[in-house]
């Protein structure tokens, strides 16, 4: 079997309307008028007796920008009519940043008052309550030395609840945020969280690591924290009381001041050592 290379043939444009370089430009002037359109920058074969002509835009809020317009000519016709005007981004171009679907660009504490962020139905942190097999099962946010609650118990009027997924992904963020124990909070804390009275461990496989606090002097109160957290109001902890014994004057039996008496000149004044 021969094996030949397929040929492969540069486009050139059609003579005609790479030469309609005046039609173009009166194509676009006619849209912006004159002064939008700058020089003819290049010409493009798109393809059989079609051409596109590239114009500078002049407008200021569109710098590196350029005019595109696409003559054509019909076949044995010398008539070169336009297609299209559109303005196009150079490669220099100032562009917008590429766009980002809301449901992506929302952060944590982008929710306000009002607003309304439902989950969607296949979203991978969540499964149906009904889920009793696999690392999903509900059996698995039980205690292991409690029997599992009915679904209607647990449900409590929600149709789903954390997956595997959700748990893990809440326990990075939880353990690699300030309420972990990274902190130089934590650091300097006399104890860990999990020694603590205020500490009040969740239920299911996220209380084997995370608690809420309950201590309305810590600064982390009502919030989650790791176990390993730590904070100065521990319940354990010891504050040193200051000493309320009142100080001891210091008296100065060394230096003096002078004191002008009515009548008594500094000449006449006798100093005397003072006695032990």
């Amino acid at each position: 079997m021969t094996v030949t290379a397929a040929r492969t043939r540069t486009r050139e444009p059609d003579q005609a309307c790479a030469e309609a370089v005046d039609l173009a430009r009166a194509a676009v002037v006619a849209i912006v008028g004159p002064d939008q359109v700058g020089r003819h920058l290049e010409v493009i074969a798109e393809g059989e007796r079609v051409v596109t002509h590239l114009f500078a835009s002049e407008d200021p809020a569109y710098a590196g920008w350029r005019w595109a317009v696409t003559v054509v000519r019909a076949p044995r016709s010398k008539l070169v009519t336009v297609s299209e005007t559109v303005l196009l981004p150079g490669p220099f171009s100032l562009l917008a940043p590429p766009w980002v679907p809301w449901h992506d660009r929302l952060r944590p504490g982008d929710l306000g008052v009002g607003d309304l962020l439902p989950a969607p139905p296949d979203d991978e942190r969540l499964v149906p309550l009904v889920t009793l097999e696999g690392d999903d099962a509900v059996i698995d946010w039980s205690h292991e030395d409690e029997d599992p609650a009915e679904p209607a118990e647990l449900a409590a009027g929600r149709s789903r609840v954390l997956s595997a997924i959700g748990r893990e992904s809440a326990s990075e963020r939880w353990y690699a945020s300030e309420h972990g124990p990274r902190t130089a909070l934590a650091h300097a804390a006399p104890a860990q969280c999990v020694s603590c009275g205020f500490f009040v461990p969740l239920s299911g496989e996220l209380g084997r690591l995370f608690g809420a606090c309950a201590n309305a002097y810590a600064p982390d109160d009502g919030g989650v924290v790791s176990a390993d957290h730590g904070c100065g109001a521990h319940s354990e902890s010891v504050g040193w009381q200051a000493s309320a014994r009142p100080l001891s004057p210091v008296i100065d039996e060394l230096g003096y001041d002078f004191v002008d008496l009515p009548g008594v000149s500094v000449e006449e004044t006798v100093f005397e050592p003072l006695s032990d």
